[in-house]
């Protein structure tokens, strides 16, 4: 017996999706400036619950902007700051004795939250990082043989500093997999460094946002809404091709770039883009998804999943070059 086709989302339902997003971006808006494409990704993270690995040097606003959503639709948030010792029961928690009682109690740790902002997550040991790979795929965590639920919704925000490498440990290639998303952050520009001051200035930051909020039952629409946004199978075919072609690159793009990689993308990469293409129709207001949407998405889909080898990253060959490539190669529909 199959299950029956999901209902395309209604006109009315689009309209809801539509007011709900503008009231969580202009409240997101208010706290963080610039970093539109961290906004896009987030949002997208939101309705689709998935993950996002954020990569950038320290003071680019991760912490502000993921406080920002969270707050814009009253969320739980919990920041966990990585190092080399902590372990597994600091994240997911822990059985304590109770002498009064003579019994163990369970104390959930801070991944028991809607929001999880996990800092510089490749300075915690292997083991640590593995703790986390349940609570990302099976939003549970297992404390004395006991399974606990994770909160709906549920995201975790992981963030690398490229800079500072030294006793760091690499995450591995299973783990990068299961970001739904990876994004790249860069310096604001100076207007928006003279923003940022003046927000300082005026307080901005200390106070409730001016433009409301939403709650987590418009959350869960939002991502209910977004699994019923339709895509055609010539875009499904187009997500196929080009996750295909990073498999297949030494037939399709030049010899050069296609010699850079090791290995291509996996089917999680074709989720994904189905995935986050649905939501970023939904965030621009439409019931449908067009090629613009998967091609936008490109290199936040791809970025962590077309594995270089030595010599590319040697030379500081760009991953998005290659994605790049990649996509152009492919024809759209």
């Amino acid at each position: 017996m199959t299950d029956a086709p999901r209902i395309r989302i209604s006109p009315d339902e689009l309209a809801r999706a539509t007011s709900i997003l503008t009231t969580v971006t202009s409240s997101y808006d208010e706290k963080v400036v610039g970093q539109k494409g961290l906004r896009t990704s987030l949002l997208i993270a939101l309705m689709t619950g998935g993950h996002i690995l954020l990569e950038s040097v320290p003071g680019l606003a991760k912490t502000t902007a993921a406080e920002a959503l969270a707050d814009a639709v009253h969320a739980s948030f919990k920041r966990i700051q990585c190092t080399p010792d902590l372990l597994p029961s600091d994240i997911i928690g822990t059985q304590i004795f109770d002498y009064a009682k003579s019994s163990f109690e369970t104390q959930l740790g801070p991944v028991h939250a809607n929001f999880v902002l996990l800092d510089e997550i490749n300075r915690s040991s292997a083991k640590t990082q593995s703790a986390m790979l349940e609570a990302m795929q099976e939003r549970q965590t297992t404390i004395g043989g006991v399974m606990h639920a994770l909160p709906n919704p549920f995201l975790v925000l992981a963030t690398q500093n490229p800079i500072e490498q030294e006793g760091t440990y690499h995450l591995p290639e299973a783990q990068l997999d299961r970001f739904l998303l990876k994004e790249v952050l860069d310096y604001p520009d100076f207007a928006e460094e003279v923003e940022i001051l003046d927000r300082i200035q005026d307080g901005v930051f200390d106070r409730p946002s001016a433009h409301g909020s939403v709650h987590l039952d418009d959350v869960l629409f939002l991502q209910d809404a977004a699994t019923r946004v339709y895509l055609d199978p010539a875009i499904t075919n187009y997500i196929v091709s080009a996750v295909y072609v990073t498999r297949h690159a030494a037939t399709y793009i030049a010899a050069d770039l296609a010699e850079c990689i090791d290995y291509g993308a996996s089917p999680r990469a074709s989720i994904a883009f189905s995935r986050a293409a649905r939501a970023l129709a939904l965030l621009n207001g439409r019931d449908h998804v067009i090629p613009d949407d998967v091609k936008e998405l490109r290199h936040v889909v791809l970025r962590h999943r077309i594995i270089l080898n030595f010599e590319a990253i040697a030379d500081d060959i760009a991953p998005e070059t290659i994605i790049d490539a990649v996509f152009a190669a492919v024809q759209a529909p």
